[in-house]
């Protein structure tokens, strides 16, 4: 299994394309499965968080001296502070759950990837799933490179993510290698943007909630 695991992520890593439409055809002999693959990376995320200062977290919420141009009376720039200490707690949690928030957001990310690529080698919605599975896993590597680096070079974290979400549009135009590469190009964009909104969209919907269950 470990030499599974090994050729899994050296293949993942080095020709994404390859592995994925291999393993979606049934070319699985020498490959791990690719939640196996994810449990394993979201587990070594998990280890190195616990010695490295975990990425976006804030130490503490914004006052009210930071809007004063924004806050033309006391009510409202209570609400303002209540929604930045909430958002701050929410990016918090994020931060520090960096390999749980992102494995829950699999389905909705394979949703974004589907709609995106309607049309486009007919993929159904699990084999969306395993795609997802595998670009998460890309992604946990870069983390945690980054968490190694980040130490010495604080925004690596962010960084790891922006180099992240362009190698999964690379590794989406390999998926799709006999289809037009600027077309796939688009289609992978357009999935990583409706991710990215559709997240936000639930970031927003989890400061509202805090901010309801804050005292009056």
């Amino acid at each position: 299994m470990d030499r599974g695991l090994l050729y899994s992520l050296k293949e993942l890593m080095l020709r994404p394309g390859r592995l994925m439409r291999d393993y979606l055809e049934g070319r699985r002999a020498r490959q791990a499965k690719p939640f196996l693959l994810l449990m394993v990376s979201a587990a070594a995320i998990v280890f190195l968080g616990k010695y490295v200062s975990a990425p976006w977290a804030m130490s503490a919420g914004l006052q009210a001296s930071d809007f004063p141009a924004m806050a033309t009376d006391a009510r409202t720039q209570a609400m303002l502070v209540a929604m930045a200490d909430a958002n701050a707690q929410v990016q918090g949690w994020i931060g520090r759950n960096f390999a749980l928030s992102t494995l829950l957001l699999i389905p909705l990310e394979a949703l974004a990837f589907r709609i995106a690529f309607i049309g486009t080698r007919r993929l159904n919605y699990p084999e969306w799933l395993v795609v997802t599975a595998f670009l998460t896993v890309q992604t946990f590597v870069f983390m945690g490179i980054a968490l190694l680096l980040q130490r010495w070079v604080p925004a690596a974290p962010g960084i790891a993510i922006g180099v992240a979400l362009c190698y999964g549009v690379y590794s989406l135009v390999r998926l799709f290698a006999g289809a037009s590469r600027l077309i796939s190009t688009l289609r992978a964009m357009v999935g990583f943007g409706l991710y990215l909104v559709a997240s936000a969209v639930l970031t927003s919907a989890a400061v509202v909630v805090l901010i309801k269950l804050q005292p009056a």
